[in-house]
């Protein structure tokens, strides 16, 4: 049945598609125009009576994703493809049919376009706050769907890398959805925002497509946080009469300075974008700053002709204005790997109030907008430029993780971290530019620069000085990596994500191949020494099959092999020794003694019944995560043990220890800490730094001497579980000096062994009876 479509939208269409030719015939000769225009009548064909949510005809999308191609001057091929990008999805063109009327090429780009098409239709969870996840669903059929997602978008990122063509043509498909993603439900939009934050805006970055960048976040912005949109545009709003008159009083004065110096400059004032404010408002929040403290909420940009007069142009500019220390960046002499080069510098501007300043040239400033789009590869009969070649070395990356990762979730999970996250820039001793994951350190570094730089790295020093591996780099940052001059091979601490020496996946996964190549017997015995060192930290008796068991492991061995192949971090053991709460905490409404503040465990649920005072037991100190039993004291609550509490093994009343669950994880447990250390100058301040550092507070500290220049420090701090107190053992155990960290009873204020057994019921029951 034929639709009744409105003669108004009708015309509307007709209109774009008459603005598109016009675009293209402003610069493709007419035999190449004639290629669009039978792309355009076989979309408009096949698409016949097909409308959006929106009520509009369906032609209206193709249309305008080739319109936004257009504008960026491709070539005939990529507009021809962008105008048939849904023919084969949503109309059943086979690939074929395509091939034979508008050539290989053709049908290639649109084949592309319709894989990375398939991917939004996999549909993921979605909290309130509308986060998603890439990987890691809970449950077997949302693991299978993210599995299978995991699988897609390998697919994707693969035929991206083969030609970018079919990115930017998804890109401008992506951005007219979000501009009609009002006729969506409300579910959808959140969905699709999402997906756009998380993976599209991040490529138009990596492409160098700012313009498009800031489009799709701040229309993503607008779905996944509707009040906070409303806030700063109305804010904006409120302001903006004072704000263009600010912009205007700035860009007259810096335009007569320029002419003064003989510079003809461009000048204009630049919005910052919303969701660019968002972001800085929250970072400036958590660190005590005010809004007005954003440097480049008010901006201005200045474009001149030439390199030299950029840098004469930043002379004029600093004369007038006082430059703001550390906020000036030189991405003209060290561009960034997506091509973008400017000068950006932050001065305190008249009355007071700070201004960012941008200066490049025209041709820069058209690389800054369009990115990859600019480049003449993809202009009509263009040749190839080295220099973008070596740009778009992160697009043959891909490929060279397609073939070398098996895992469609760890292939993913690289790209999330390695190309679509935050990202630094630091430089070689030579000056080379090198951009790197946010929180990367000098492993990662020598890790891209060579895998086996990586592999032999025993120190680096970053600016000139010498900096433990697992310091996070900055911007502008100077690396200079320390190699071995034997073979020496990576360390499985390494892969320990509480360590923090790795922060990048592709790094990680080089470290794992690289133990995955070394003998099976001494990788079994390395799996062997890091299970019994965790199970000594933690404090945990629990044989090998029991731990494969927890861990989903065949045998004892199969769960060796991979704790020393390194696919299985101390972490997750930990994680999973954790108990899940599975039922809240019942509260005591009237407590016949209040707890103390040190033994208060409000997070104590006692199986079959309510209201009943809890305690924790000073014996062995459990804390949250611990596998935990219940003691029924005379008329003082319930005394909670660890399971393997010798004096829980030694109780002749089996009939008084009840069940007892962990409920919510809001408090922080007392537990006391033993560390074995060479003494030496420092060494307190250093283990302090670690547990600060970590957000665990200290309640005591001491330590005494031991002969052989040996020292036992013992503290007590206070942890929201054992997760946590995996991390911070992990941490201390690479303080320099200790040797050995474990977990000892509260009462064992002396070292290892001074509790000794418990002679006599009166002393077994003041231990049971806190």
């Amino acid at each position: 049945m034929a639709l009744d479509v409105p003669a108004m939208t009708l015309h509307v269409t007709s209109v774009r598609a008459e603005n598109l030719l016009k675009t293209i015939r402003s610069y493709l000769p007419d035999y190449r125009v004639a290629i669009v225009e039978m792309a355009l009548d076989f979309a408009t064909e096949a698409h016949q009576g097909q409308l959006r949510k929106s009520g509009e005809p369906y032609i209206e999308h193709p249309i305008a994703t080739a319109e936004y191609v257009a504008k960026l001057r491709l070539d005939a091929t990529t507009i021809a493809a962008a105008l048939l990008h849904d023919v084969i999805e949503d109309c059943g063109i086979p690939f074929d049919q395509l091939e034979a009327k508008f050539g290989t090429e053709v049908a290639r780009l649109v084949d592309g376009v319709t894989k990375m098409s398939r991917i939004d239709m996999l549909e993921r969870p979605v909290g309130t706050d509308g986060q998603v996840a890439l990987a890691d669903q809970g449950g077997a059929a949302n693991q299978e769907k993210a599995a299978e997602r995991a699988a897609s978008m390998r697919k994707m990122f693969v035929a991206m890398a083969h030609d970018v063509r079919v990115l930017l043509i998804k890109l401008a498909d992506r951005l007219h959805n979000m501009l009609t993603l009002k006729a969506l439900p409300s579910d959808r939009q959140v969905s699709i925002a999402r997906e756009t934050l998380d993976i599209y805006a991040p490529l138009a970055h990596r492409l160098g497509m700012g313009d498009l960048k800031w489009r799709l976040e701040d229309e993503a912005f607008k779905y996944l946080h509707p009040r906070e949109y409303k806030q700063i545009s109305r804010m904006l709003a409120r302001k903006r009469t004072e704000r263009e008159a600010y912009v205007e009083r700035c860009t007259v004065t810096l335009r007569e300075a320029l002419e003064k110096a003989g510079i003809q400059g461009q000048i204009t004032g630049r919005a910052k974008h919303l969701y660019s404010i968002y972001n800085k408002m929250d970072r400036y929040a958590q660190t005590g700053r005010k809004f007005s403290e954003i440097y480049d909420l008010i901006a201005l940009r200045v474009i001149v002709e030439t390199e030299a007069e950029s840098y004469a142009a930043l002379g004029v500019v600093h004369s007038l204005w006082r430059p703001i220390p550390g906020q000036f960046d030189d991405y003209i002499a060290s561009p960034k790997e997506n091509m973008y080069q400017s000068l950006h510098t932050s001065v305190i501007g008249f009355d007071g109030y700070p201004l960012e300043v941008q200066i490049r040239t025209q041709r820069m400033h058209e690389i800054a907008e369009n990115g990859v789009a600019h480049h003449v590869s993809y202009k009509e009969g263009a040749p190839s430029s080295d220099r973008f070649e070596q740009k778009m070395t992160w697009l043959r990356q891909l490929l060279d993780w397609q073939r070398e990762m098996h895992g469609d979730a760890e292939y993913l999970e690289t790209i999330k971290t390695d190309i679509l996250g935050d990202t630094v820039f630091v430089y070689t001793p030579k000056g080379d530019v090198i951009e790197l994951a946010k929180g990367a350190t000098p492993l990662d570094f020598a890790y891209r620069i060579h895998t086996e730089l990586g592999h032999n790295c025993v120190g680096a020093a970053v600016n000139g000085r010498l900096v433990a591996l697992n310091t996070a780099l900055q911007n502008s940052d100077t690396v200079e990596i320390k190699k071995s001059k034997t073979g020496r091979g990576p360390s499985l601490d390494w892969l320990n994500p509480s360590l923090g020496y790795l922060a990048t996946a592709s790094a990680r996964e080089k470290v794992r191949q690289w133990f995955r190549r070394q003998e099976r017997t001494d990788t079994i015995d390395r799996g062997r020494e890091v299970l019994d060192r965790t199970l000594r930290h933690l404090a945990v008796t629990a044989t090998e099959g029991e731990l494969a068991r927890v861990m989903g492991y065949p045998s004892p061995t199969d769960l060796l092999e991979a704790l020393g192949r390194g696919e299985v971090d101390t972490q997750k053991i930990a994680d999973r020794l954790s108990v899940s709460p599975a039922a809240p905490a019942v509260l005591p409404e009237a407590p016949a003694k209040p707890p103390s503040k040190e033994d208060a465990t409000t997070g104590l649920v006692v199986m079959g019944t309510n209201n009943v005072l809890t305690k924790v037991a000073r014996c062995c100190s459990p804390v949250y995560g611990d596998e935990i039993v219940g003691y029924l004291t005379r008329g003082r609550g319930v005394s909670v043990h660890r399971e393997n509490c010798p004096n829980i093994r030694n109780e002749d009343e089996p009939e008084r220890l009840i069940e007892v669950a962990w409920g919510h994880a809001e408090n922080r447990l007392p537990v006391r800490v033993r560390m074995d250390a060479y003494d030496r100058v420092g060494l307190l301040r250093d283990i302090t730094s670690v547990v600060s550092g970590e957000r665990v507070n200290i309640h005591s500290i001491s330590s005494e001497e031991q002969p052989g220049g040996r020292c036992v420090v013992a503290l007590t701090v206070y942890t929201t579980g054992i997760d946590q107190l995996s991390r911070l053992f992990a941490k201390l155990g690479t303080v320099r000096g200790v040797t050995n960290v474990t977990r000892t009873s509260l009462v064992d204020r002396k070292p290892r062994g001074a509790l000794g057994a418990v002679a006599g019921e009166s002393k077994l029951r003041a231990i049971l009876e806190p």
